[in-house]
């Protein structure tokens, strides 16, 4: 296993506004870090402070500027999302990188389960596979079954919010990037995805998530990042979960 899943390192991102005359708007600047195989990176911060910024820069949605984003893939490759062929990204995102937005963008008359079991479809599991694996988180995010086969563009914010959970659960990404995934439930269901969450980390799975709740962050990372400004300005690591990681593992660059 490698020693980092994921390291980044000095990380920029601008945006500029053509409709106002090239105006540039700062993202994020100088990010640095390293994620070991199998640790949760929690990113905290008030809103625009870049955290949403980044995480897009980390699926590639959005290109970095400059910087580096190295991702240990699952045949053991080294590969940079910053400079890596769009091809490339496509497949990763298929085989070793899951995403859960903030808020589901369904295809129109694309039904729940069809939508989240597509991933796994694409990659070659048969579709009855894949349905039973995507029910599976349905069940366990208490996601009625009248619902699964209704267009998931007519569902509650938090109804979206668990067929996209499942979406990424059900799929055996070994990156997961989650912006605010629980932003839309109540209590019982954050409980529900804390668990869910942890269940995964536990199995090896690296994550990166963004939650605003300081209660939630703590059960499950063991690392967190905070954002200032577009800057890191603290980090703090879980000394119960740290003390059963690669020692080595767990130098957070600066």
């Amino acid at each position: 296993m490698a020693e980092y899943h994921l390291r980044v390192h000095d990380l920029s991102k601008t945006f500029v506004l053509h409709v106002l005359h090239g105006k540039r708007i700062l993202g994020f600047e100088h990010i640095s870090f390293d994620v070991p195989a199998g640790a949760f990176a929690g990113v905290a911060g008030r809103s625009g402070s870049g955290k949403s910024s980044l995480l897009k820069c980390l699926y590639r949605t959005y290109l970095a500027d400059s910087g580096s984003i190295l991702l240990t893939t699952a045949g053991g490759q080294t590969v940079d999302l910053v400079t890596a062929a769009d091809d490339t990204v496509i497949e990763l995102r298929l085989s070793d990188i899951g995403y859960v937005s903030q808020f589901l963008r369904p295809t129109p008359r694309v039904p729940a389960l069809e939508l989240a079991a597509r991933p796994l479809v694409r990659r070659g599991l048969p579709r009855g596979e894949a349905h039973d694996r995507v029910i599976s988180y349905f069940e366990r995010l208490a996601l009625p079954e009248d619902l699964w086969d209704g267009y998931p563009i007519l569902f509650s914010g938090g109804e979206q919010q668990r067929v996209n959970l499942a979406r990424a659960l059900a799929s055996d990404a070994r990156l997961l990037l989650l912006d605010e995934p629980t932003s839309a439930l109540d209590a019982a269901l954050q409980a529900d995805v804390v668990q869910l969450l942890a269940e995964r980390r536990d199995r090896g799975t690296t994550m990166i998530g963004i939650m605003h709740d300081a209660t939630l962050l703590g059960q499950l990372a063991d690392l967190v990042l905070h954002m200032e400004h577009g800057r890191i300005v603290r980090r703090e690591t879980n000394s119960d979960r740290v003390a059963g990681l690669d020692p080595r593992s767990l130098a957070i660059a600066g």
